[in-house]
């Protein structure tokens, strides 16, 4: 197929797909409504996922910034800081498409609360209507995505308006590659328009070279130089209090199935301590009630912070099924296991525990997160269990060797400092974004 056949092909599949959007935009409506009974979307800010803002858009030059969801959103952080040094007096937008990740925005963001200084709305849905709405009211001078968010209209919108675009932490993976090798038309139309466009890593730097037919940089990974997670020194030092001199490691962000997995091994080390305390914190924090449910199915005593029950010397598991509070953990318990890992999600930031100084375990499925993994497991900074039985061996052996797990935060520690340049780099890149242009986004 020549060059302009392709473009023109890929023409006519985004035609086809803004059709089909339109034709789509009840069914969409009614499964936000749907979403939002279910507790999926905000109860009152649902209407800025149809472009429906909550904000007026303040004067003077904005970059609109957007991340999908937790982890992609908290990497902006410290790019956001480093943007608005550069350019003080630009307004920075930032999206998410959750409502977790929102909640965490808002506290992070705001001056007030010590945050960076942006502003936070929803993500508009791939809708004509909700792109228009949105892109109409805040008429960015710039956008900026993180990681792999490809949305036909939205897309469309932005060029339409002539508003340049970046891609910065761009993910690729080889099933994506293969299937955009697939759409050489579709990958130069929604791909090659963003400019610059910076890979996270080598591999997928390959891939968009692979893909668009140039060169893509690699200047590395904004989750490597994000900042620590944050949490109140007097209440790691109440909680540490609490827990005393027992034996005691973390299972984070867990998934449904995990819990299982994760009980067992419980179960397998108190053989032997009896003591043991077993902290969970579960990804989606809404499924603590039938979490508790399966703990004490198990036999074991179980004290749920979402409930505001104690932590005492009987709590065997406690279930930390809140918000935005791994910080605290991460600092006050030296034993980890990352969850998504023993279930097929993916995995999570092995880097959030190790820049806390906790040593780092976790699962084999790891996808999403398969270079990092690999730099841990060269440093000999994780330890990598297949299953229960393998988890609590682990497990068990470091909490009975604190010299051991020690040096596997220590390693974890050095991998975590790697990368910081990631940040000058990606902000050096997006520079030409903060200028003035001609015409501008200001309203009249």
């Amino acid at each position: 197929m020549s060059g302009a056949g392709s473009i023109s092909t890929a023409g006519l599949a985004l035609s086809l797909y803004r059709g089909l959007a339109r034709l789509g935009t009840p069914l969409v409506k009614r499964h936000l409504e749907r979403r939002r009974a279910a507790g999926r979307e905000h109860d009152t800010r649902w209407p800025e996922r149809l472009g429906r803002p909550g904000l007026a858009r303040p004067a003077g030059r904005l970059v609109w910034l957007h991340g999908a969801s937790v982890g992609e959103s908290l990497s902006l952080l410290p790019l956001i800081a480093r943007l608005k040094a550069m350019a003080p007096a630009t307004t920075v937008l930032v999206t998410t498409g959750t409502v977790t990740s929102a909640r965490l925005m808002e506290s992070r963001l705001t001056e007030t609360g010590g945050g960076v200084g942006a502003l936070h709305q929803f993500a508009p849905v791939d809708l004509p209507v909700a792109v228009d709405g949105f892109l109409d009211h805040w008429r960015p001078d710039a956008a900026v995505f993180v990681e792999s968010e490809i949305w036909p209209n939205l897309i469309d919108g932005l060029d339409r308006r002539r508003i340049p675009r970046a891609l910065v932490n761009a993910r690729m993976s080889a099933t994506s590659a293969r299937r955009w090798a697939r759409l050489p038309g579709l990958a130069a139309r929604l791909i090659g328009g963003f400019r610059p466009l910076l890979a996270q890593d080598d591999d997928s730097a390959a891939r968009f070279s692979a893909v668009l037919g140039r060169p893509v940089p690699a200047p590395g990974n904004l989750k490597d130089a994000a900042e620590p997670l944050p949490a109140d020194p007097a209440a790691v030092a109440a909680f540490k209090a609490a827990i005393g001199a027992r034996p005691v490691w973390l299972a984070a962000s867990t998934h449904p199935g995990e819990e299982t997995q994760i009980l067992a091994a419980d179960r397998a080390m108190r053989a032997t301590r009896p003591d043991l305390l077993t902290v969970i914190v579960p990804r989606h924090p809404e499924r603590g009630p039938a979490i508790a449910d399966e703990i004490r199915a198990a036999g074991l005593r179980v004290a749920r912070r979402a409930a505001g029950e104690p932590l005492t010397r009987q709590t065997q598991v406690y279930l930390a099924d809140t918000l935005g509070e791994l910080g605290l953990f991460f600092r006050a318990i030296p034993l980890t296991f990352i969850g998504g890992s023993l279930v097929p999600v993916g995995g999570h930031n092995l880097l959030e525990p190790a820049r806390l100084g906790a040593a780092v375990t976790t699962g084999p499925h790891l996808g999403n997160f398969e270079s990092l993994a690999a730099r841990f497991r060269a440093a000999g900074a994780v330890e990598i269990v297949e299953d229960a039985a393998a988890l609590a061996r682990t497990a068990g052996r470091l909490l009975d060797d604190p010299a051991a797990c020690e040096r596997l935060a220590r390693a974890g520690a050095r991998v975590a400092e790697e990368g910081r340049a990631a940040v000058e780099a990606i902000a050096a890149a997006l520079g030409p974004l903060l200028e003035p242009a001609e015409a501008s986004g200001d309203p009249s």
